[in-house]
C-alpha cells in the first residue's frame, strides 16, 4: 500500500470553500428573516410560517409552531456544523478533537433549544437554571481559545432559539473568518511528541513507517528500539504540525493489510 495514498484517502473541504459556505448561510438567513419575521414582538411576526404560493396560486397550509422551531433548530445545528468545520482546521495550540467538535454543534442546538423552552416565562428559565447546576461537567477545556469558541456558539444558538436568525447567520460567518485570519496573523508552533510502536512480529516495518511519517510530513528521529521475544517496541521522536491527524494516522500504521502494528501510542512531550 503505497503511503502517499493512504494519507489522502480522507480529503477535507479547504477553508475557502466552507467560509463560502457560511457567507451564502448568513445571506440566507438574513433573507428568511426578512421575510418571515420569527422573533416574538417584531413587526409582522407570527407563529406561524408562511409558505408561499404554488403554481396555480394556490395557498398550502402554512407551517405549524412545531414547524418553526424545528427551522430554529435546523439553522442552530447548521451554524454550529460550519463553524466546527473552521475550527478544526485553524484550531489553537492542541488539535480539537472528535468529541470536542461534536460538543460544539450539540452546544450551539441547546442554546436554541432552551431558548425556545424557556420562551417568555420566568419560571421555565429558573428551572433550567436549576437543572443546569445538577449536571457538572468534569472534562476541562484547556485551550483559551476553545473556551471563547464554545461561549460564543452558545450565544449564536440562543440567538437562534430568539428567532434573530440574521443576527445569528452574520455572527457565524465573521466567527468564522475571525478564525481564519487570527491563524494567519498568529504564528502557531509545531508539537513535539513521542511515537511508541510495539510491531506483532519481531521484524519492525521501519521502512513503511518511515514512509508513512514523511507522506504526513512528521520530522522524526529513532530513538530507542527494544525486542521482546515475538514482538519489537520502537521509540520514535516526532515534530509534527499541529493540523496533523493523529487519529488517521495511527489507523493506517495499525492498519493490517499494510505491515500493520500492535499499538501506537503518542506522547505529548512536557515543557521544561
Amino acid at each position: 500500500m503505497d503511503p502517499d495514498r493512504t494519507a489522502n484517502r480522507h480529503p477535507r473541504l479547504p477553508v475557502w470553500l466552507l467560509i463560502a459556505a457560511a457567507l451564502v448561510m448568513a445571506a440566507g438567513l438574513v433573507w428568511l428573516e426578512q421575510q418571515w419575521p420569527m422573533r416574538a414582538g417584531a413587526p409582522g411576526a407570527s407563529p406561524l410560517l408562511p409558505v408561499p404560493a404554488g403554481p396555480a396560486g394556490n395557498f398550502p397550509a402554512p407551517l405549524s409552531h412545531a414547524g418553526v422551531e424545528t427551522l430554529k433548530l435546523v439553522a442552530a445545528g447548521l451554524i454550529g456544523a460550519l463553524i466546527s468545520a473552521v475550527h478544526r482546521r485553524r484550531p489553537g495550540d492542541k488539535p480539537i478533537s472528535r468529541s470536542l467538535a461534536q460538543a460544539q454543534i450539540l452546544l450551539c442546538v441547546a442554546g436554541a433549544l432552551m431558548m425556545i423552552i424557556i420562551g417568555n416565562s420566568l419560571a421555565r428559565a429558573l428551572g433550567i437554571a436549576g437543572g443546569a447546576t445538577i449536571i457538572r461537567f468534569r472534562t476541562p477545556v484547556e485551550d483559551p481559545k476553545d473556551s471563547t469558541v464554545l461561549f460564543i456558539l452558545l450565544g449564536l444558538g440562543m440567538a437562534c432559539g430568539l428567532g434573530e436568525l440574521g443576527v445569528a447567520g452574520l455572527g457565524a460567518a465573521f466567527l468564522c473568518l475571525c478564525l481564519v485570519l487570527l491563524d494567519w496573523i498568529v504564528d502557531r508552533k509545531p508539537r513535539t511528541m513521542m511515537l511508541e510502536m510495539v510491531s506483532a512480529s519481531p521484524e519492525f516495518p521501519a521502512d513503511y513507517v518511515n514512509r508513512l511519517l514523511a507522506a504526513y510530513q512528521v520530522r522524526f528521529e529513532p530513538r530507542e528500539v527494544n525486542q521482546h521475544g515475538q514482538k519489537a517496541t520502537v521509540r520514535y521522536y516526532c515534530t509534527l504540525d499541529p493540523d496533523t491527524p493523529l487519529q488517521r494516522l495511527s489507523e493506517q500504521l495499525t492498519d493490517v493489510s499494510a505491515y500493520g502494528l500492535k499499538s501506537v501510542t503518542w506522547e505529548t512531550q512536557k515543557k521544561e
